[in-house]
């Protein structure tokens, strides 16, 4: 397997992580946070716990929880400053102009890869020589 120093997540596969322990994503966070160091920025992790406050969840995991998960996500991984000017000169851009965050990410901390469920980044692989994997096939890497 290969061994990525520093992984940026998508808000898509993180949600899918806190849903359900075990599966596919919590299993590529969990290799992440052992075996690298897992970048956010304030707007991801902004999105991420925005996203996790949404009532349709409750059906499958507690507010509380939800809420727990997002502050050790936001303990665990490593801060990057990313601007709004960052995430407008993204090139080549997403063609979802909200993923251009996850983009501007990867280029603030030198990410070697981003962990992704979303078909707008997927299609972008590779992003400036940076995989974009599903959580699938970075953890076969």
């Amino acid at each position: 397997m290969i061994a990525y120093r520093r992984v940026v997540f998508d808000t898509s596969t993180l949600v899918s992580a806190a849903m359900r322990v075990g599966s596919v994503p919590h299993r590529a966070l969990v290799h992440a946070l052992e075996t690298g160091e897992v970048c956010a920025s304030a707007s991801t992790l902004a999105e991420l716990e925005s996203v996790l406050q949404r009532d349709k969840f409750d059906r499958y995991l507690g507010a509380v929880l939800r809420a727990e998960f997002a502050a050790i996500v936001r303990r665990r991984a490593s801060l990057f400053d990313v601007s709004e000017v960052d995430m407008a000169n993204v090139q080549p851009p997403c063609r979802d102009p909200k993923d251009n965050q996850f983009l501007a990410l990867v280029h603030a901390c030198d990410a070697d890869v981003l962990v992704s469920s979303d078909t707008d980044l997927l299609v972008l692989h590779p992003w400036q020589g940076v995989p974009i994997l599903t959580p699938a096939a970075y953890l076969a890497g």
